[in-house]
């Protein structure tokens, strides 16, 4: 009866602490690069080199994540290994996207600017996205309880993204933007995140109760050997790897700035219109997340990736056909975001799988080498998924700069900072904005929706075909190796 009371509020609270966290995530990760592109005059030079710094960034990240999970591993309290990086952790990250947003500098000074707080950003949300997600096998070994974790804490995450979709974009573009202006709404944005992101965490802290078996165990030594030894000597974790970044990297095209400057210059620079295209978007994924643990039990994983995988395909299609063929207006913006529910059900399908595919190498680690290393294997993850963004950036970046998409967003940066400092009004702004919007070709415009629609799609079917010949962990499996797990312990 405890145990069943203690599931039933670790099933609320452990999901809740990630609604914040992930509105963090999805400003840094979704709208960074649009508060850059549309408030500040970059040369291709200065662009050039945000775009080096935040992929140097997630290439920093290959050690720093790791070794977080080993300090994670090594950390004895009295309040576990895990919250107290939760807590030191969602607390400096608060105060990094805080000044993110709010520090006014130009040119190279931004530049450098830039890379020292986006810097600063891996490391500091590193410290509470492996604490996060590396509780999970810390609350249950049960394959089923943990389907339940997973799929709920990936419901609140997209929660949180959701409620980041639904007012970010509004409130920064167009009439609706605090303050008239992009620049002092994304300094209110960011501050009201900052807020929210350390209150919804404390959900977790203060009301999970994970078991603590590990705090009798002696301390792993702070080893890179061990660190690449647990990575390199579980080739079901390579491959799931592997296969997670490469889906990543597709799924996060869209949302990578690409996505919402595709829709200002076809449908003109008003935040709503991004705001339901991304909530709707977002939104449909609800229903697999509140049912995936029903489908886990009828369906298995590699047969759930084909459903999903040809979803998606069909999805990228009604996004692709009417954009190409039907001019601005009401109806196109249906139809792409129609296509875009769909090919984003099936993407977070994907990624709902690949979380659970990744956790389920703890036990194939404790199989194979009779450790579990849940902190290391668990912060491959997020390396992971900060390695995707930043690719996608890189490929958000060089889409802007090969079909001169730059030029429009220097001219809208330009009428932005003027109607922050009050030369000219949020009217006139609105009016210079859609005069220079006018300018964009038919061309520049579909570059921007094909980056959008077929390369996500072909890294998606890249990613299907390698999991459904190279990942061996399915359900039978992972029963048949728990099972011999415990029957060694009773040994």
């Amino acid at each position: 009866m405890e145990d069943q009371r203690i599931k039933k509020r670790n099933l609320w609270m452990f999901p809740l602490g990630t609604v914040g966290r992930d509105m963090m995530y999805n400003l840094v990760t979704s709208y960074l690069l649009t508060f850059v592109l549309f408030t500040h005059q970059l040369t291709a030079a200065q662009l050039t080199a945000i775009t080096v710094i935040m992929v140097a960034a997630r290439v920093f990240d290959a050690l720093n994540d790791p070794i977080m999970g080993n300090i994670i591993e090594r950390t004895r309290t009295r309040w576990g290994k895990f919250k107290p990086w939760l807590a030191i952790g969602i607390l400096l990250t608060s105060v990094v996207i805080y000044l993110a947003f709010n520090v006014q500098l130009q040119g190279w000074a931004f530049v450098v600017f830039f890379g020292v707080i986006y810097f600063m950003y891996s490391i500091t949300y590193t410290m509470h996205d492996i604490a996060y997600w590396g509780m999970v096998p810390a609350l249950s070994s049960d394959a089923d309880t943990r389907n339940q974790y997973t799929s709920r804490a990936t419901l609140f995450a997209g929660i949180g993204g959701m409620l980041a979709a639904s007012f970010i974009p509004m409130l920064t573009a167009g009439n609706n933007a605090i303050g008239g202006n992009a620049v002092t709404a994304y300094g209110m944005v960011a501050l009201i995140i900052a807020i929210l992101g350390p209150v919804f965490l404390a959900f977790t802290i203060f009301g999970v109760t994970e078991r603590r078996s590990y705090q009798d165990d002696p301390v792993p030594p702070l080893s890179f050997k061990k660190i690449i030894s647990t990575i390199t000597g579980n080739d079901q974790l390579l491959w799931i790897a592997l296969i997670f970044l490469i889906q990543q990297v597709g799924n996060g095209i869209v949302l990578s700035g690409v996505g919402q400057t595709y829709i200002y210059v076809e449908f003109g620079y008003e935040g709503m219109y991004f705001t339901l295209f991304q909530m709707l978007g977002m939104a449909v994924t609800a229903v697999l997340m509140i049912l995936y643990p029903v489908i886990s039990r009828k369906i298995n994983r590699k047969k759930q990736m084909s459903i999903l995988m040809a979803i998606s395909a069909i999805g990228y299609l009604i996004m692709l056909v009417p954009g190409i063929l039907l001019s601005g207006g009401m109806v196109k913006f249906a139809c792409i975001t129609v296509g875009y529910m769909l090919a984003n059900f099936g993407q977070y399908g994907f990624y709902l799988i690949m979380m659970i595919s990744i956790m389920n190498t703890v036990e194939y680690n404790e199989y194979k080498h009779s450790t579990r290393d849940e902190g290391i294997v668990s912060s491959l993850r997020p390396f992971l998924t900060k390695m995707a963004s930043a690719l996608t950036v890189a490929i958000a970046n060089i889409t802007y700069i090969v079909f001169g998409i730059i030029r429009y967003t220097n001219g809208i940066a330009d009428l932005e900072q003027a109607a922050n400092i009050g030369t000219i009004t949020a009217e006139e702004k609105a009016g210079e904005i859609t005069t220079l919007l006018s300018g964009v070709q038919h061309s520049q415009s579909l570059g921007l929706l094909l980056v959008s629609t077929l390369l996500p799609c072909i890294l998606m079917y890249i990613s299907y075909r390698l999991y459904q010949k190279h990942y061996r962990l399915d359900e039978k499996e992972y029963d048949r190796i728990c099972a011999e797990i415990a029957e060694r312990k009773k040994a």
